[in-house]
């Protein structure tokens, strides 16, 4: 029996408006809602389960790193530059707030981008060496 831990399957986001969030998700970002109530919703992207939940207000995913800046919890993947650009333009033009494409001193290129309720998102150019193996992916 392996015992090793396989694969992130859900990450649970904190929203002020269940509803209108998941409608957001669904539009903006193509996920599929699979469940929906007045507490939380269950959307599939990014082959993952993506729980938004009712929550106070103030509430985000982020978090303050030692230096003062704000940061994010969860890094998207595409499958290089060219289609990191592509995405970058279409969130311009689904109007998704988005940072600048930047350069960070290691393979690939980033972007950030936010959901309604502030939680913040990166996007890099590399997919990961296991999923590339996985999903039989060359570059």
């Amino acid at each position: 029996m392996n015992r090793q831990l396989i694969r992130v399957g859900t990450t649970y986001l904190p929203v002020k408006d269940v509803q209108w969030s998941a409608s957001w998700y669904v539009k903006k970002l193509g996920a599929e809602l699979s469940y929906q109530d007045d507490e939380k919703a269950i959307l599939n992207i990014a082959d993952q389960s993506f729980f938004l939940v009712k929550s106070k207000p103030g509430q985000s995913a982020n978090f303050i790193d030692h230096s003062g800046k704000e940061r994010f919890s969860i890094t998207f993947e595409v499958d290089g530059v060219d289609a990191l650009e592509q995405l970058h333009t279409d969130f311009q033009n689904r109007h998704i707030p988005v940072g600048e494409i930047e350069q960070r001193g290691h393979t690939g290129k980033n972007f950030t981008f936010r959901d309604p309720c502030g939680n913040k998102f990166d996007v890099w150019s590399e997919l990961s060496l296991a999923f590339k193996e996985t999903h039989k992916v060359s570059s």
